[in-house]
């Protein structure tokens, strides 16, 4: 019984599914749109024409006002968590606190497999820059709505999939690992932190192109009203848990990795080995023969 009703639902499904498919495709692509794909694109790139008024008193781009939405949910739950939740963590964890526990424990581990000298500072830094990039990954699939300088209603970006914020996070990982070089090093570890300039560049741009890529396959998706109906649910999750899960765990990993290297402490060079005693009478009575 339970069988054959899971079967009239899954085919129930499929033709609700199959209809809006077919009902999509009798309609115009074309109708609805007061831009063209080329411009929409372009401007989820360079933000020159859908800004959002920064409290009146300056158009910026819409991926910093997710940010600021980002960074404010987030210090609320951490203060409301740490307010709330932690005062009741029991020795028999329940669902939360083993959430919780695992997320930290996570990237502490990271840390203190990457860098065994000098990891108290790295796992918290770890555990922020890992939290920020997922939670604001997913909160494009929450479709909170702003209104531009134009007037047209836009729905807010993750913040890093603007260039700036990109920038920003490589930056400060990055000063995070030449901290780790002076830490560990002294001045010493300037210049070799200083030869691994070039993870600026990489760990940004990796970030926001790869931000970027789902930003526009889901613009693309949901310009045709064609595509409208059932590739956006697939298409929006997939790109977005895909590249939180992704791109949280590749910059914190190299973050730890790199902080490791350059907190090692380096061995001087130029100590003089000694030979053992039990092969010099062995060389003097050579010579002697």
């Amino acid at each position: 019984m339970d069988k054959s009703k899971r079967n009239r639902f899954l085919v129930g499904w499929i033709c609700i599914t199959a209809l809006l498919l077919a009902g999509s495709l009798l309609l115009s692509s074309s109708a609805g749109h007061d831009e063209t794909i080329q411009t929409a694109m372009q401007d989820a790139v360079l933000h020159e024409e859908n800004q959002v008024s920064l409290f009146g008193l300056l158009p910026v781009n819409p991926g910093l006002i997710s940010g600021f939405v980002v960074t404010g949910v987030l210090l609320a739950a951490a203060a409301l968590i740490r307010l709330f939740v932690i005062p009741k963590f029991q020795y028999v964890p329940g669902k939360l606190q083993i959430l919780l526990e695992q997320w930290v424990g996570l990237f502490d581990n990271m840390a203190r497999s990457s860098s065994p000298w000098r990891c108290g500072f790295l796992g918290p830094y770890l555990f922020a820059a890992g939290t920020y990039i997922f939670c604001g990954t997913i909160f494009e699939l929450f479709g909170l709505q702003a209104i531009t300088t134009a007037g047209r209603s836009i729905t807010l970006p993750a913040p890093l999939s603007d260039v700036n914020g990109a920038i920003m996070l490589g930056v400060l990982s990055y000063l995070v690992i030449l901290s780790g070089a002076i830490a560990g090093n002294g001045l010493r570890g300037i210049p070799s932190a200083l030869t691994e300039i070039s993870l600026l560049l990489s760990m940004s741009f990796r970030l926001f192109g790869a931000l970027l890529s789902g930003l526009l396959v889901t613009e693309l998706v949901y310009y045709y009203i064609t595509l409208s109906f059932v590739l956006p649910v697939v298409v929006g999750v997939l790109f977005t848990l895909l590249h939180a899960v992704i791109q949280a765990y590749v910059l914190t990993m190299l973050t730890s990795l790199f902080y490791g290297e350059m907190s090692e402490p380096k061995k001087r060079s130029g100590r003089q080995k000694h030979r053992s005693p039990a092969r010099r009478p062995k060389t003097r009575l050579v010579k002697s023969v």
